[in-house]
């Protein structure tokens, strides 16, 4: 399924970041040493997508155009698109829907970070199945903050549901999932939420009763982090802190993952890194030229 899309959903008003996110947005502001964006953006190139739509909010798109442009010099394209108001994330496939034309495809929250080992491995395996939905979970100690899969023995899912009261499990359903060319049709089925949100959770209910939901584990030796609130912003940025300095290792370099995929040539990135002079992560590209 090489020609599966990617959509990031970077809109919201990122009200519990108030007052930092009252002049920039949210998905724009820094983690560690990059924007908050590179963190998806990298997932979804890990997974071997090549064409994303990005939808922000009108008020924000300007800045993250300046900062991703057309995708060209990453060998991607990049699209844009507009969530005037945040009605929920199952409504990113109804923006979408003349981008995925359709397509296979995957979304992913403007504020989600994934690391592990073998995590490009699974993304790809993820990205080349061609029906159906699979999410990915993860244990948490607050899974009533979260949509929560519940799972039989075999690994199946029983049931999802969004921020229970008494969650039936620790499995967090993370914001990243893949779907079939059917995920329109089924999102233009969804009734609005209490919330008056067209829930996510209850796309993949729609797949899971149909008995074409898949439930990847993401378990020890994975992270993943959202940086919705002020210490899981800090904690984010101390993560990849470590590790990066750590191993000399960039997490989430677009021009890196570009580079290694074959999108853009030695050359690309050579004439970036040297367009970074006197910068740390210009230096980096360059030294990855001398390392391969």
């Amino acid at each position: 399924m090489g020609n599966r899309r990617g959509i990031i959903l970077a809109g919201g008003t990122g009200s519990r970041l108030y007052p930092l996110t009252a002049g920039v947005s949210k998905q724009l502001m820094p983690v560690y040493d990059k924007p908050m964006i590179y963190y998806p953006l990298s997932t979804l190139m890990l997974a071997g997508i090549r064409e994303v739509l990005v939808i922000t909010t009108p008020e924000q798109q300007e800045g993250f155009m300046r900062l991703l442009g057309d995708g060209s010099r990453l060998g991607m394209e990049i699209q844009w698109g507009v969530q005037p108001r945040p009605e929920g994330l199952a409504q990113a496939f109804l923006i979408g829907e003349r981008f995925i034309d359709g397509s296979c495809c995957a979304l992913i929250l403007g504020d989600n970070i994934f690391y592990g080992a073998q995590l490009r491995h699974r993304l790809r395996a993820t990205s080349e199945r061609p029906t159906g939905a699979t999410v990915f979970a993860y244990p948490v100690s607050n899974p009533g903050d979260y949509g929560v899969v519940e799972l039989d023995e075999q690994g199946n899912a029983l049931g999802i549901e969004e921020k229970p009261a008494n969650p039936r499990s620790e499995l967090a359903v993370t914001g990243l999932y893949f779907y079939d060319t059917d995920v329109v049709e089924i999102a233009r089925s969804v009734r609005p939420s209490d919330r008056g949100e067209l829930e996510i959770t209850s796309v993949n209910e729609a797949y899971l009763e149909a008995g074409k939901l898949t439930v990847e584990m993401l378990g020890r030796g994975s992270a993943w982090l959202d940086t919705g609130s002020f210490e899981t912003l800090q904690q984010a940025g101390s993560f990849v802190q470590a590790i990066q300095q750590r191993q000399g290792l960039a997490i989430a370099c677009p021009e890196e993952i570009a580079w290694r995929q074959g999108w853009i040539s030695a050359e690309d990135l050579a004439r970036i890194g040297g367009e970074l002079p006197d910068n740390s992560y210009g230096e980096y590209l360059l030294r990855l030229l001398g390392s391969k």
